[in-house]
């Protein structure tokens, strides 16, 4: 069975409260460990709190068996192609954060913007 809840709201960080409690009820739904949530929503946090243009983002989660993802976007074409780069060891960038938090990270271009994929092993 497969879970989806899809949410709009505005680039300003008190909204991404709200991102956190609907990845939080859907988690609670497939009886996600909360170290995987936490994992999950820190890299929300880390996606969503880069300058992804002007407008509302959009925020999907889907719940599969074993699999718990997100879908975030749209951003402004390219701004978040470099931070996705493999950065060096010391330096604690975007790319970093997302490869110690989640599973999988793709980034996907649409003619209306950038989007970020994020996959995390949910047991």
């Amino acid at each position: 069975m497969t879970d989806r809840v899809s949410l709009t709201v505005p680039r300003q960080r008190p909204y991404f409260a709200v991102a956190h409690l609907v990845l939080g009820g859907v988690a609670l739904r497939q009886n996600v460990t909360l170290e995987a949530l936490e994992d999950l929503q820190v890299a929300l946090d880390e996606v969503l709190g880069r300058e992804g243009g002007p407008g509302d983002v959009t925020i999907e989660v889907r719940v599969d068996v074993g699999t718990l993802e997100a879908r975030l976007g749209p951003f402004e074409p390219e701004t978040l192609r470099a931070d996705l780069q493999p950065s060096p060891a010391q330096e604690l960038g975007l790319r970093r954060v997302l490869d110690s938090t989640v599973d999988g990270v793709e980034l996907e271009s649409t003619p209306d913007g950038d989007w970020v994929h994020l996959k995390k092993a949910v047991g």
